[in-house]
């Protein structure tokens, strides 16, 4: 089925409506400046038909022979004049002295309204006694209780005087084609951007690749300004969402890696046992310690993943409340003192009292126990963790640091990323997960806050990062 440009039905429908209204300004026009010579002859014939009035009364004499001279004095080419009383009757006519033959004039328009309201007109009316056309005009006298009304012949002459200027005709033209011309223009715009969007719609929804010379080069407007950001922004989300797929595939790549090193521990040391009944009980002994442990590793890493998937996909449905840092660093301390104490390292607590922020209670202490674990784990012996805040305009700026060995400089840049490790080895050996640190961060960001890594100028570590209070 043949569908029409949208940009095809706005010009013809914007077309249509100021055709439309074109040519209602035309018959108003038309009629509005016929109008206005009818009423500018009447007046003038009006005026005469004053004139008169006034002479008359002035002289107190309205014999005929007065009248001719007057109409004689005051001529006005084809001009006639009459008298008419009010049972209609003719009692002097300029140009028709007969009066006995003349019909009653009683009920013509200009004087009845002349007898009615003062003064009327009938434009374009044939005379039965002179057989001619003429434009009359009449006006009541009280004082004689009659109406003078006066005439001008109907012919080419005041017919051209009585035609409306053209003038205004040529103006509307012209308008009018100033108008489709603009409108053209917009539309033919309007249709190019159309008909991008629309292969772009097209290419878009049949996955067909966006970079072809038919979707560069939009109309320099403000149409084809958003039609190119919208491009823009698909293809970025294009991108987008081809790296959130790498990364996905990436992460259940790791994620399958991470889950099968304790597996396969736990899997070969049970073989072992349940393949000898006869073993060595201490050996057996050791075996499921082993085992053990790789399922707290496999618990920790499960644990760690299911953390980073509610901070992933639910963020909305975290509960948030006043949250006491001073107490939770306390215990993480005390938690923490055994394994501080076997690698000869000290927690030098300088947090101000009263350190109160909103956020969540376990979400906030994964983020100070990971951090804490993870000095521990590769700070070195004999080193010192210091933790700070300071006040800041509706929020608190934590310093969490150490001085130990630091990380390579290169490193520093992908700490927070998942399962990344600096020695894999090392890491795996001291029971890491690999997600402690992305698990910090994206907490840190759900609380609204920042927060960045870097070497120490004397060693080790430095995490500066903000909490709303």
């Amino acid at each position: 089925m043949f569908k029409t440009h949208v940009g095809t039905r706005l010009y013809v429908s914007v077309l249509s409506v100021f055709v439309a209204f074109a040519a209602a300004f035309i018959i108003f026009q038309h009629a509005r400046e016929r109008e206005y010579k009818i009423n500018s002859l009447n007046a003038r014939l009006q005026d005469y038909n004053s004139r008169m009035i006034e002479t008359l009364e002035y002289i107190g004499d309205h014999s005929e022979k007065t009248l001719d001279r007057y109409v004689k004095n005051h001529h006005m080419h084809g001009l006639r004049v009459t008298l008419v009383n009010r049972d209609g009757s003719v009692v002097y006519d300029n140009m028709y002295k007969d009066y006995a033959k003349m019909d009653s004039h009683k009920n013509r328009d200009e004087v009845r309204e002349a007898f009615s309201d003062g003064s009327g007109y009938d434009f374009s009316r044939m005379s039965s006694t002179m057989n001619q056309t003429y434009f009359y005009s009449a006006t009541y006298v009280p004082k004689f209780d009659l109406v003078v009304r006066s005439a001008l012949p109907y012919d080419s002459s005041l017919a051209e005087t009585l035609k409306a200027d053209q003038h205004y005709l040529w103006f509307t033209l012209v308008a009018m084609l100033i108008l489709v011309f603009i409108l053209y223009r917009f539309v033919s715009r309007l249709g190019d951007n159309i008909t991008k969007l629309r292969l772009f719609a097209s290419r878009a929804d049949h996955n067909e690749s966006l970079d072809t010379e038919d979707l560069v080069g939009f109309p320099g407007d403000e149409l084809g300004e958003i039609a190119e950001r919208i491009i823009k922004i698909y293809k970025r989300l294009q991108r987008t969402k081809e790296e959130q797929n790498v990364l996905k595939r990436q992460l259940t790549q790791n994620i399958a890696h991470e889950l099968k090193t304790p597996v396969a521990s736990i899997q070969g040391y049970l073989e072992t046992v349940l393949e000898n009944p006869g073993i060595n009980p201490d050996t057996k002994q050791q075996f499921l310690e082993r085992c053990y442990a790789q399922s707290q590793r496999l618990a920790s890493l499960l644990h760690d993943i299911s953390t980073l998937n509610r901070l992933d996909d639910a963020p909305d449905m975290v509960d948030f409340e006043r949250v006491d840092i001073n107490t939770m660093v306390d215990n993480i301390i005390k938690d923490t003192t055994l394994q501080l104490s076997e690698r000869g390292m000290t927690f030098d607590n300088r947090l101000p009292h009263n350190v109160v922020v909103s956020g969540n209670q376990s979400l906030l202490y994964s983020v100070f126990r990971n951090l804490t674990d993870n000095a521990i784990a590769y700070a070195g012996e004999g080193t010192t963790i210091t933790l700070l805040a300071v006040p800041e305009r509706g929020l608190w700026r934590f310093t969490f640091s150490d001085n130990g060995v630091g990380v390579p400089y290169e490193h520093l840049p992908r700490l927070f990323e998942r399962f990344y490790r600096v020695d894999k080895g090392r890491s795996r050996k001291m029971g890491g997960t690999g997600l402690g640190l992305a698990i910090v961060k994206n907490a840190v960001l759900l609380h609204g806050g920042t927060i960045t890594v870097n070497n120490n100028i004397g060693g080790g570590l430095r995490f500066d990062f903000t909490l709303r209070r």
